[in-house]
Order: C-alpha cells, then structure tokens, then sequence
C-alpha cells in the first residue's frame, strides 16, 4: 500500500497494491497495522456503514462534534465519485483547504479522515456504494452538517445537473454558522486528541 498525506493535513490518500490475472484483481483495502505505521496512530474501527447513491447524488459536508469525534476510512466497492476532505478545525493554519479525489471501485484507493475534519461526495454512476469504517459508534446528535455549497468554500463539485440531496443536507447551516455556534472542533483539541490516540496505543 502506498500512502500520502493530502493536502489537507491529517487526512491521507491510500493507494492498495493490486494483484491482477484472468480471474480478475486481488487488494487489501484496509489492514490496520500498516496504515497506524504510515500515519503514526491507531484507526480503531467500532462501526461499519454503506451508503448506496444514485448518479448526481451529494451526501455532505459530514462531520462530528469532538467528542466523541469520528474518523473514517472511505472507499468505493462499487461505481465512481468525486470525493472532497476539508479543513474546518478552527484554528487551523490550513482553516478551509480541501482535497479533491476520484474515487472508483476499480481502482481501490482509500482515504483516512481524521476527526475534525468534514467530508462530503458526488456520486458520478448509478448504484454508487461507498464503504465507510467509522473509529467510534454513531451517536445520534452528534453529527455536524456544513452547506457543501456555501460561497466561502467554493468547492469545485463540477456538477452537470442538479444534485440529489438529503432534505438535511440541503438544509445544512453555514460555515460561518456553523463556527460561530461552537459545532466545529477546535484545531488545538484535535491535535489534543490524536495524540491521546497515540499515548494508548504505546
């Protein structure tokens, strides 16, 4: 597996080493101690979710209140997406860089999202199913919804038609809102809690 840090700081691009023949491929998408040793902390995983999208869906921007704080592993197992990570930990000396990626069930490649940070996708096939390891259990009132068309982010989401939304997400508040009100984690909290990750793990 190869891994790089994305432009957003804690947030990394995993790109499995394939195996391929007539039958077809063979990948690990995620094994739990290579990924701690290339990022340098542990990624429990306490909850396992699917979603399942039609083409010209838009599911985000997602994240969670620290704490409990959730991070995520996130592939495709089926179809195609645009894929955006952004930085709105507050106080962060990267506050609103994102990343952009091309996720496909083909290619295999994965992305860590560390807690704090939000994630949201466009499905680009029908029938899109994206897999999502979760490090901490869902607790309902904890999840922080961010307008992913809010102008102060300007997120390049290159839609060719209007995208299918959840009623809550088209509802979502914005980041300025959403800052203003506390829901977002605090960059020095965050850096906080990965390494507390860290300490336990040793």
């Amino acid at each position: 597996m190869k891994v790089r840090e994305m432009a957003v700081p804690d947030a990394y691009h995993i790109t499995p080493h394939q195996f391929r023949d007539e039958r077809g491929s063979f990948y690990e998408s995620f094994r739990r101690d290579r990924l701690a040793e290339e990022i340098g902390r542990p990624v429990p995983v306490a909850q396992v979710n699917y979603s399942v999208s039609r083409r010209s869906t838009l599911r985000g921007l997602h994240g969670t209140l620290l704490s409990p704080g959730q991070a995520k592993v996130v592939c495709v197992v089926r179809g195609t997406v645009l894929d955006i990570v952004v930085d709105l930990r507050v106080g962060s000396p990267t506050w609103g860089v994102y990343e952009t990626n091309w996720l496909s069930a083909e290619s295999g490649e994965t992305l860590f999202v560390a807690e704090g940070l939000m994630h949201g996708f466009l499905a680009l096939t029908d029938d899109t199913c994206v897999s999502y390891l979760c490090s901490t259990e869902f607790v309902p009132g904890t999840q922080v919804d961010v307008d992913p068309f809010d102008p102060d982010l300007a997120l390049p989401w290159s839609l060719s038609e209007t995208p299918l939304m959840s009623v809550k997400d088209s509802a979502a508040i914005s980041v300025t809102e959403a800052r203003d009100t506390g829901l977002l984690a605090r960059y020095e909290d965050c850096l906080a809690y990965y390494e507390a990750l860290r300490a336990d793990a040793r």
